[in-house]
């Protein structure tokens, strides 16, 4: 996951695959010291931040050989892995993969009715399909025996809102290349600026000559939901379309599919999404959820 995501802090790493942050922090010290992963703190003005961690030379290795491969042919540089350290977009990245790894969190619940299928990282989403759009992620949630695919465009309240629009275009056009019609969820940091995005965002849309094949929705870190339920899986979405017959309340993430009439058979799951153009040197995507405890 790391050789994917670049970058996790301990408490993603705990909604991943850990029972506790106790027994989290004991592994992760062994593969610390190992050259498994590597880590660093980041400076913040208040407080402490958490522990990042990012792969290693020995981790990067073992990836390798265990696909044939060498260090190199994966992409994998020391330099570059703990140099996202010193990212401006270090935050960015970290904010993304908190999303997912919420959804990772909530599918091993005990009682858990949906599960993450499919995280797909940004880096990856650009060898793709990166000579049409560039989304944050891409993700594929299954609950109730629907699901739903989703590219993820993950905003600060830094990027401007134009720009925002004329992807709307960019993933126009990739559904009208690949004849597969993908939703675009767009997490904004609070309800004012979605307020703003949606302005400008509706206005984008009804430029689209197929606004169809764009389907799009918003939500709100600080949306007001009960601690308990605060998942992206919740009822937190807001379908934007320009027609006014649409439903306007919030969804559940998996309600989305049939707000917009969307069906994506499990079987066909793993074809998706478009344009599969994996390399020798390119390690396939890991499975979101961790392997069951052997016995």
């Amino acid at each position: 996951m790391l050789h994917e995501h670049r970058v996790l802090t301990t408490q993603q790493i705990v909604e991943l695959a850990f029972p506790s942050t106790r027994a989290a922090n004991h592994r992760l010290l062994e593969l610390y010291r190992w050259r498994v992963i590597d880590r660093f703190q980041p400076f913040v003005t208040s407080g402490t931040a958490p522990m990042h961690y990012v792969l290693d030379v020995a981790g990067a290795i073992a990836l390798a050989y265990e696909d044939g491969l060498v260090p190199k042919e994966i992409g994998y540089r020391h330099e570059d892995s703990i140099g996202i350290a010193h990212s401006l977009r270090l935050a960015h990245t970290v904010g993304v993969n908190g999303f997912f790894t919420a959804l990772v969190n909530l599918s091993r619940q005990p009682d858990a009715r949906g599960c993450l299928t499919a995280w797909w990282s940004e880096l990856r989403c650009g060898r793709l399909f990166g000579d049409m759009v560039r989304p944050d992620a891409y993700g594929r949630w299954r609950e109730d025996a629907q699901q739903i695919e989703f590219f993820l465009e993950f905003d600060f309240g830094t990027e401007q809102l134009n720009r925002l629009g004329r992807k709307l275009h960019d993933y126009e056009k990739l559904a009208a290349a690949t004849g597969i019609t993908t939703p675009v969820l767009l997490w904004l940091p609070t309800a004012r600026r979605e307020g703003t995005a949606r302005r400008a965002l509706a206005e984008a849309l009804n430029l689209l000559g197929q606004q169809a094949l764009v389907p799009l929705a918003t939500s709100t870190a600080d949306f007001p939901i009960v601690a308990s339920a605060n998942s992206p899986a919740s009822a937190r979405w807001l379908p934007l379309t320009v027609d006014r017959n649409q439903p306007t309340s919030r969804k559940r993430l998996i309600d989305l599919a049939r707000v917009w009439d969307l069906d994506t058979p499990q079987e066909d799951a793993e074809a998706s999404p478009p344009d599969r153009r994996q390399t020798k040197s390119d390690l396939a995507p890991p499975t979101p959820l961790p392997p069951l405890p052997s016995r």
